[in-house]
């Protein structure tokens, strides 16, 4: 039986921890090979390990990358290339969070948000695009976030750079459409069973609120109208039908998966 992306190449940044593992290890199931990109080398190098035992027949690598530095970005694509022979897929998933209220944010810090999520985004386009532009093909997707839509109260460097992920979305989507490049972004709801959220959002959310991790838990389910939160599973659902010939007439789109919580 053909899987739905037999053979394909694929980039996924940030993809050795959390969502990004998870995003890996799908896109290996359903047929690409991957190339896993992550800030923690060692974790990319284990994921791809991974990938290769629980799918003997796909090919992965493990590849420390800082994806707000240009030179890596470039070799990373050009690895991806060389050992592949193509690239047909993006996944610009690293992102990182740093919440403060506006008036104590320190500039470096509101910074550092902007650079990894929006800029690091940039650059690994504008990589992947003078590649797959000459090839007359591939695909983009950014995981965004509903902070991408939608102001975040006490995160405005996330949402900032949220925000203006959609904007460069659609603007790359333009620009690379003539060429046979797609370039969308998917925007989860709160991944409320992630690491991020267990380890640490819990804990800093339950001293600021004098709460328990619970009742914050409880507080952001309410705010969701299918009352739940959302799973790694439903943005890799959709991810797998962006990233496919399915969505062949879709580009420049930041497509919700919230629960309803976002519907614009």
């Amino acid at each position: 039986m053909t899987r739905i992306l037999e053979d394909r190449i694929a980039i996924v940044t940030g993809g050795a921890q959390g969502l990004g593992q998870a995003i890996s290890l799908r896109l290996a199931k359903e047929g690409c090979h991957v190339l896993v990109a992550d800030l923690n080398g060692e974790a990319a190098v284990e994921t791809a390990d991974l990938i290769t035992k629980d799918y003997p027949d796909r090919r992965a690598l493990g590849m420390k990358i800082d994806v707000t530095d240009e030179a890596q970005v470039s070799a990373m694509v050009d690895r991806a290339v060389a050992e592949f022979g193509r690239l047909d897929l993006l996944v610009s998933n690293a992102g990182i969070l740093i919440s403060e209220a506006i008036e104590d944010f320190p500039a470096d810090k509101w910074r550092a948000v902007i650079e990894v999520n929006l800029v690091g985004y940039f650059l690994c386009c504008k990589h992947a695009c003078r590649v797959m532009k000459e090839q007359g093909s591939g695909n983009i997707i950014q995981i965004n976030s509903k902070s991408g839509k939608k102001g975040s109260y006490k995160n405005s460097a996330y949402a900032a750079s949220k925000f203006g992920g959609v904007g460069l979305t659609q603007s790359v989507a333009l620009e690379m459409a003539e060429y046979g490049v797609r370039v969308n972004a998917i925007l989860p709801g709160n991944l409320l069973d992630s690491p991020l959220w267990v380890n640490s959002l819990y804990k800093q959310y339950a001293k600021k609120w004098n709460i328990t991790e619970e009742q914050v838990r409880q507080r952001y389910i309410d705010q969701v109208p299918m009352k739940r939160g959302c799973t790694y599973e439903d943005v890799c659902n959709v991810l797998v039908f962006m990233a496919s010939d399915q969505s062949s007439y879709m580009t420049g789109q930041a497509i919700n998966v919230t629960g309803g919580q976002e519907m614009r």
